[in-house]
């Protein structure tokens, strides 16, 4: 049975590597293309379009195959979004399945990236502190600034995806900004993109995925910590259940900075 897998392993290893190949220059080639798009177009709407038909056409070409599942759970007004994270592909994923006036939270460290941190700047992308407290804390002050003014977010609370499957435990960014905006949280699950793009660095693979969104929860009346707990919890129970991956709650790192950190984000609008 050994020799067998082992076989078998290396009669697919070429094909793994032309469809990692093929995978890397669809990206490059899309990514070529969006890039010009977002240095030439005018204005913000535009270039929020742009990002998420590239978003969509690189995942068409990769051979990766998107469902939402009940889109119609995603309130037509301001909501915050918050999805478990397994991948580097997670930010393509949403960027290409959520409406534009959706905005991802990214570490501050993505803005000093050459090239990277200018075209997410033209995205209208937020960029968050993640060690200095200070910082973190006007930062924070910011996003619920921002929420205050009607933009719908999405955060990955865990703020970091690890090599084994599960959910760790959640940071409070998301759900402190819906509770004292007073807004619809909407839990979602994403499924397939650990198995597309695994986070120990093997290959690549094709296949479908998913993003289900689960029915939207109101936070407790009052902008209180015990409001932003019960609704964190409440999320969390409910991703953990619909997602059936261990709950790695007792293995997650507590030093861990406590701001959310997306690899990709879309541009905050008003809903």
């Amino acid at each position: 049975m050994k020799a067998r897998t082992i076989l078998r392993a290396l009669l697919l290893a070429p094909v793994r590597l032309g469809y990692a190949l093929w995978a890397l220059l669809a990206f490059i080639a899309v990514g070529l293309g969006a890039l010009l798009l977002l240095v030439a177009l005018p204005g913000v709407e535009r270039r929020r379009a742009a990002a998420r038909g590239a978003a969509r056409a690189f995942l068409r070409l990769a051979g990766l195959p998107l469902a939402v599942r009940f889109p119609e759970r995603l309130p037509a007004g301001q909501c915050v979004v918050a999805c478990n994270h397994a991948s580097y592909l997670d930010g393509i994923v949403l960027t290409a399945a959520l409406p534009p006036h959706f905005a991802f939270v990214i570490k501050r460290e993505m803005a000093g990236v050459p090239l990277a941190g200018a075209l997410l700047r033209r995205l209208g992308s937020e960029f968050v502190e993640r060690f200095d407290k200070q910082r973190r804390s006007r930062d924070a002050r910011r996003m619920l600034r921002h929420a205050a003014r009607g933009y719908s977010l999405v955060f990955f609370p865990e703020g970091t995806f690890t090599r084994t499957p599960g959910l760790l435990k959640f940071h409070t960014g998301a759900f402190a900004t819906a509770t004292r905006a007073g807004c619809p949280l909407v839990p979602a699950v994403l499924r397939g993109t650990r198995r597309a793009l695994p986070p120990s660095g093997a290959l690549p693979r094709p296949g479908p995925l998913e993003l289900e969104l689960l029915l939207p929860m109101l936070p407790a009346p009052g902008a209180t910590d015990h409001a932003v707990t019960e609704l964190r919890e409440r999320a969390r129970a409910a991703i953990l259940a619909a997602l059936g991956e261990p709950d790695l709650t007792c293995c997650d790192d507590t030093d861990r900075p406590p701001d959310t950190a997306p690899a990709r984000s879309v541009p905050a609008s008003r809903p």
